[in-house]
C-alpha cells in the first residue's frame, strides 16, 4: 500500500499540467509577500506586507511574453510588534511618508527547468532602483469552487538592504550589530486568470 501511494504521488508530481497562458491578477487574500532579517546576530525576525497588488502575463512556452508588476504599500509592514513596525516605517528604514510604495517590475522571465522560472526585474525602494533575480517554483494550478482558474508560485531571494539606502543599525555591547544587512524576501503567490 505504501508503494502504491508513493507511485501515485510521483505520477501526480511529474504529470502536473501547465497553467493556461494569459493575463493573471495576484489574489492578495491567498498570497504572502514576506521577509526575514537577522536580529542581534542570534535570531530572526519575520514579517510581511499586508497591502499589495500585482498583475502580469504568464506564457510557459514563450517566456518573452511573460511579465509581472507588483506594488506594495510600505505602511502595511507587519512584524507582530507595533513599536518595531513604527520604527521600520520611519526614516531610519523605509521613510514611508516620503516613499509610500515599493514596486517590482520584471524585465525578463527565464525558464530554468520544468518547475522553476527565474524572474529578473527592478525593485524600487526609497526611490532607489536595483535589479534582482528571483527563482520561482511553479506549485500547480487549480479551478476553485467559484470557477476561478488559479496558478501558484513560490520564490525567495536574499538582498542586501544597504543597496537601497536602508543602512540604520545599532551596535551591540558584545560586538556586532542589531540588524543584519542581508534580508530574505519571500513570495507565495496565488494568481487568478482574468476573463
Amino acid at each position: 500500500m505504501t508503494t502504491i501511494t508513493a507511485t501515485q504521488d510521483s505520477t501526480a508530481e511529474t504529470s502536473r499540467p501547465w497553467p493556461i497562458a494569459g493575463k493573471y491578477s495576484i489574489d492578495p487574500s491567498h498570497s504572502r509577500l514576506g521577509f526575514v532579517a537577522r536580529h542581534a546576530m542570534i535570531t530572526k525576525v519575520r514579517g510581511s506586507f499586508n497591502d499589495f497588488s500585482g498583475s502580469g502575463e504568464f506564457d510557459p512556452e514563450n517566456q518573452e511574453n511573460s511579465h509581472v508588476e507588483i506594488e506594495i504599500q510600505a505602511a502595511s509592514i507587519d512584524t507582530r510588534n507595533s513599536m518595531r513596525d513604527d520604527h521600520l516605517r520611519s526614516n531610519d528604514f523605509f521613510d514611508m511618508e516620503k516613499w509610500p510604495t515599493l514596486t517590482f517590475a520584471s524585465t525578463e522571465v527565464l525558464r530554468v527547468n520544468d518547475e522553476v522560472f527565474r524572474v529578473v526585474g527592478d525593485l524600487v525602494t526609497k526611490g532607489v532602483t536595483k535589479p534582482v533575480a528571483i527563482d520561482f517554483e511553479y506549485t500547480g494550478n487549480a479551478t476553485d469552487p467559484y470557477g476561478n482558474k488559479r496558478v501558484g508560485f513560490e520564490g525567495s531571494v536574499v538582498v542586501n538592504r544597504s543597496d537601497w539606502g536602508i543602512v540604520w543599525n545599532g551596535a551591540l555591547e558584545q560586538g556586532g550589530v542589531l540588524v543584519g544587512e542581508k534580508v530574505t524576501l519571500e513570495f507565495e503567490i496565488s494568481a487568478i486568470l482574468e476573463d
